[in-house]
């Protein structure tokens, strides 16, 4: 059922064909080769077979539970991460939002680690849609919150001026800490002490794929204590959008009706859950397995980009993902040197709140831009006086 990307045959419940043949698919490379796109995985493009199956997509209403490329999706979705059930949303963002909303209470306090993306980069819709609070914590070099701040961090349900404690979040991988994988046992771990308080544990998987490979274990595993769990399909799987919520059936229930709430409802959504088909797909089929190769590029981009005069705070061992954070000898220079980065064709991007750099690689990205982008990277150090300026095309040779 999963190892093929349509959901049945035209004619039975799909499209058929009336008039002249459609014409073919487009085949547009995944990466435009006249630039190298590394501010996030987010820009990648799908596959043409993922086009193709779009095109070929059997479909119904998915608000009426009807759209049949959707329910495979669910369905491969739940078995790949040991869940009940799994829901099709548009978004990460969306993912989490319903998530809290099927499992935190108005007035409730998430705990969650600082810079968590609910929390920084969600527009505040914690607050604003669900009307909780959160609780920050720090977290070490390796994206974890300490278990005993967690368990001093649960509010005391007695205290009327306390919130109640309603859930605890994790991100795996934790983007901040330069997008280190969360091994199972800590997950467990962290589950444990939410479970012994009666609060459950959702993991922002957005990237979750990622770290079940670059860690040799299955994604069921590392999201086998969670009792929600939401990943992207949009980010290193390719797909053109869309996300997942997983767990159990009850939850998913709650969360299909929050979907509802926030305008999340779709109608003949078949054709963007049809790409999912193929991206989570066993072996080489699907688009898992290839993430292991942009774990090998980005810890190439790391290994050439540490070398070079001007670059701070780069230790290409901690590159575990698809990750690359680095600063400058001179933080005020980051925005003239993007500026001259992109003049020279590659893209990346000051991170949110910090002064660091970041480089996502990912589908799309092969070892020749990588090499293209660690070249272009010195040439834009020497535009801005931090390294020596490149020789001219036409200068000699002494």
């Amino acid at each position: 059922m999963f190892g093929r990307y349509t959901t049945g045959p035209r004619g039975r419940g799909g499209y058929q064909q009336t008039g002249p043949a459609p014409p073919p698919p487009i085949l547009d490379p995944p990466m435009a080769h006249d630039r190298i796109d590394l501010r996030s995985d987010t820009v990648t493009h799908p596959t043409t077979e993922m086009r193709r199956a779009m095109a070929e997509a059997e479909l119904g209403d998915d608000v009426f539970g009807d759209d049949p490329t959707v329910k495979a999706l669910e369905e491969r979705a739940a078995e790949l991460t040991g869940k009940e059930a799994a829901l099709f949303v548009a978004s990460g963002t969306m993912g989490n939002l319903v998530s809290l909303m099927a499992q935190v209470p108005r007035g409730g306090e998430i705990i969650a680690s600082e810079g968590i993306h609910s929390f920084a980069h969600e527009a505040a819709n914690f607050a604003v849609v669900v009307g909780a609070s959160m609780k920050l914590l720090p977290w070490d070099a390796d994206g974890r919150m300490k278990l005993d701040a967690i368990e001093g961090a649960f509010r005391d349900p007695s205290d009327v001026h306390d919130p109640i404690t309603a859930l605890v979040i994790l991100e795996n991988t934790h983007a901040d800490s330069m997008a280190q994988p969360l091994p199972a046992d800590y997950v467990a771990a962290v589950a444990d002490t939410a479970h012994r308080h009666g609060v459950p544990l959702h993991v922002d998987g957005a990237r979750i794929f990622n770290s079940a490979v670059a860690q040799g274990v299955p994604v069921r595993e590392l999201l086998a204590p969670a009792d929600s769990a939401s990943f992207c399909l949009s980010k290193g799987l390719a797909c053109p959008i869309g996300s997942l919520v997983v767990g159990s059936r009850e939850l998913v229930l709650r969360a299909r009706r929050a979907r509802k709430l926030v305008g999340g409802g779709m109608r003949q959504v078949g054709v963007l859950a049809a790409p999912g088909l193929v991206a989570l797909r066993d072996g080489p089929a699907g688009m898992i397995e290839r993430l292991a190769e942009d774990h090998v590029n980005a810890r190439r981009l790391a290994d050439g980009l540490a070398g070079l005069p001007g670059i701070t705070s780069l230790d290409p061992a901690r590159v575990r993902t698809n990750f690359v954070f680095f600063e400058l000898a001179r933080p005020d220079l980051r925005m003239p040197f993007l500026a001259a980065l992109a003049e020279e064709g590659v893209l990346m991007i000051d991170y949110p709140g910090s002064q660091r750099v970041r480089a996502v690689t990912h589908f799309g990205i092969d070892a020749a831009h990588i090499e293209r982008a660690i070249e272009a990277t010195r040439r834009a150090l020497g535009a801005i006086g931090m390294a020596p300026a490149p020789a001219s095309a036409g200068a000699a040779v002494a």
